[in-house]
């Protein structure tokens, strides 16, 4: 083989790489789908209450593992957006509840009793990335329960005297070393000759966590017997604003949400209102992730997007019906920017509760109709179209701001960078579909339009996007020239204000 040719083959060979990771990844994923899926379709009501322990067990440990399949493959497979893992709003009821049902199992094991207690002010909701406090307690409970011989294993959440979320295992066992303490958080510091089996990477993946999360670890042996590690997390690593003290909004801080839209922006503006109102969050890019998910993991309520690549949102809407065991009862809102009565019938017949529709008008709005379907109550808010009045309001200010203040000051750059960006998409796409006169193009630019422009208060821009996408509906390929030149004008505007707005906040346009 000529050297041309090896460079060649290698060449091709890396290439083909991230095409074969891909093709495992799906696989991995559809038989960790098909485990966790195939254990919440067993009937529990037969079993004895340690059988049932132990089912809670595994199921608890494989939705861990598929949050960090997902975090591994998108790692390796350099997914935008997924490769690291971000803050979230995480339950404290609902994941205790999970540590408890794993770490009592395992415990169980080795003839070990593991006890969990928290204490007073502990937060119903925190805000952080799950995956690394799981991996910290995980780690940690792990090596207590390996050196426990014989005892108990506890864990008590509390507050410590500085305001500090404190999370501490103890064990009753022959506590470490003095050369394990000297070593312990080194990669592979595992001192020689240790007869438990182990690399000694345990403690090094905490203490890295740890500070991932703006937290820190600490480790000492009891006077008599055992060791005791601790997690302090100060109140700027996981505080939001309590539920309560958000006026006229419903309190969501036991609910978990599925949240399945495909563009960016939509989902930020979403999850921040989700966010202020105390739920726990998971957003699905497409219809055939949000099933994926749904395979996973138990949620309260589904928000789903009409129109999604892969799987359309009227089709996820069946599919979950269609599977009477799991989500027959689950409350289903539907999201869409068409509100025509015969839209708005595709949709209830799919088997939606309710639809809000794009633009969603506002957090006390959005609050009040999960409100509403999580209470059982039929029906769904009026459609909220740009009226006649908004078609000559270019840009609603306060609108605006509301939905600044909504995300708050950090999370605004990031939101006004994301709606730059999905604006001069959707002006590249839409100017190109013009010309063109493809319809089909025409319709799916518009329709993330008439969202976004709702969602900012640029009423001019909404009005005309949504004449412009019902004219691409009806199939008239001569009469969307004038009116979409009318709507290009209107975006243009929009982006140098984005980009204004930007540079006036700091930031760079």
């Amino acid at each position: 083989m000529q050297p041309d040719d090896s460079a060649k083959c290698q060449a091709t060979s890396e290439a083909a790489h991230p095409a074969r990771l891909a093709l495992l990844g799906h696989d991995l994923r559809a038989a960790v789908s098909d485990i966790i899926g195939g254990l919440r379709l067993i009937d529990q009501s037969g079993l004895d209450n340690a059988t049932r322990l132990q089912m809670e067990r595994v199921r608890t440990s494989g939705e861990v593992l598929a949050r960090l399949l997902e975090t591994g493959l998108s790692m390796m497979l350099g997914e935008d957006g997924l490769a690291v893992t971000h803050p979230a709003n995480l339950q404290m009821e609902r994941f205790l509840y999970d540590v408890e049902m794993r770490w009592s199992g395992r415990a169980s094991e080795k003839g070990l009793q593991f006890n969990l207690s928290r204490g007073p002010g502990v937060p119903e909701v925190l805000t952080l990335d799950r995956i690394a406090l799981e991996r910290i307690l995980s780690n940690i409970l792990s090596n207590a329960i390996k050196y426990t011989d014989a005892g108990i294993v506890t864990l008590d959440i509390g507050m410590s005297d500085s305001g500090s979320l404190r999370m501490t295992v103890t064990d009753q066992g022959p506590g470490f070393s003095t050369e394990a303490l000297t070593r312990l958080f080194e990669y592979e510091g595992r001192p020689e000759g240790n007869a438990k089996p182990g690399q000694g990477l345990g403690m090094h993946i905490s203490k890295d966590m740890s500070g991932h999360l703006g937290g820190t670890i600490s480790v000492e042996n009891l006077p008599e017997k055992g060791a005791r590690v601790t997690l302090d997390l100060p109140p700027d690593a996981w505080a939001i604003a309590s539920a309560a003290d958000i006026v006229e909004l419903p309190d969501l801080s036991r609910t978990k949400v599925l949240v399945a839209e495909d563009n960016p922006t939509n989902q930020m503006i979403i999850g921040q209102m989700l966010a202020r109102m105390g739920a726990e969050f998971e957003t699905a890019a497409d219809g055939v992730e949000a099933l994926h998910w749904l395979e996973r993991e138990d949620f309260d309520l589904a928000l789903i997007d009409i129109e999604m690549p892969r799987l359309n949102g009227i089709d996820v809407i069946r599919t979950l019906r269609a599977n009477g065991r799991l989500h027959s009862k689950m409350p289903i809102i539907a999201i869409t920017a068409y509100v025509l009565r015969a839209n708005r019938e595709a949709v209830y017949a799919a088997g939606a509760d309710a639809i809000l529709a794009k633009p969603l008008a506002g957090i006390e709005q959005f609050g009040s109709a999960i409100a509403n379907v999580l209470k059982r109550r039929t029906g769904a808010p009026l459609p909220c179209e740009a009226s006649a009045d908004d078609a000559t309001v270019e840009l609603d200010r306060a609108c605006f701001d509301r939905l600044v203040e909504t995300a708050g000051p950090e999370v605004s750059r990031d939101l006004l960078y994301r709606l730059g960006i999905d604006l001069r998409n959707c002006e590249r796409n839409l100017f190109a579909a013009l010309a063109e006169g493809n319809l089909p193009a025409i319709r799916a630019e518009t329709h993330v339009l008439i969202a976004l422009a709702g969602a900012v208060g640029a009423r001019r821009l909404q009005s005309l996007s949504q004449s412009l996408n019902g004219i691409a509906h009806r199939g008239d390929r001569t009469a969307h020239g004038g009116v979409g030149m009318d709507t290009l004008a209107q975006l243009d505007r929009l982006i140098h204000f984005v980009a204004e707005e930007r540079s006036r906040r700091g930031d760079a346009a």
